[in-house]
């Protein structure tokens, strides 16, 4: 059972930044995958960026790539999201998820789920 808190959201100027957090419990954090994760009003929820257990593998999501970056620390039980470069798109409900398995996390269907961080980036 993993449970993950996020924090770090607000509002921003466009070409902005902000740096995300997603705090997890338990002690076994090192072993799970993490992902970020979208969701505008109206849209369907959207995968942004993944990275696996070790930190070893990212991913991203085109429309963020060169912008975004996922990190983590394992040993805070923490992973992390820099947005660079911000647009008005980019303004969603930011959520924070674990699966053990990466696949599963890059499909948009891991097992753990954060409460979400609003972001708003004005024009």
């Amino acid at each position: 059972q993993v449970q993950l808190v996020e924090s770090g959201g607000g509002l921003v100027q466009a070409g902005g930044s902000l740096r995300l957090s997603c705090a997890a419990s338990g002690r076994t954090f090192s072993s799970y995958a993490m992902g970020w994760f979208r969701q505008a009003p109206g849209k369907e929820r959207e995968f942004v960026a993944a990275i696996n257990w070790s930190g070893g593998r990212t991913d991203y999501a085109d429309s963020v790539k060169g912008r975004f970056t996922i990190s983590r620390d394992n040993a805070k039980n923490t992973v992390y999201l820099q947005m660079n470069s911000l647009k008005p798109e980019d303004t969603a409900v930011y959520l924070c998820a674990a699966d053990l398995d990466y696949t599963r996390v890059v499909v948009i269907t891991p097992n753990y789920w954060g409460q979400g961080t609003q972001v708003t980036v004005s024009s």
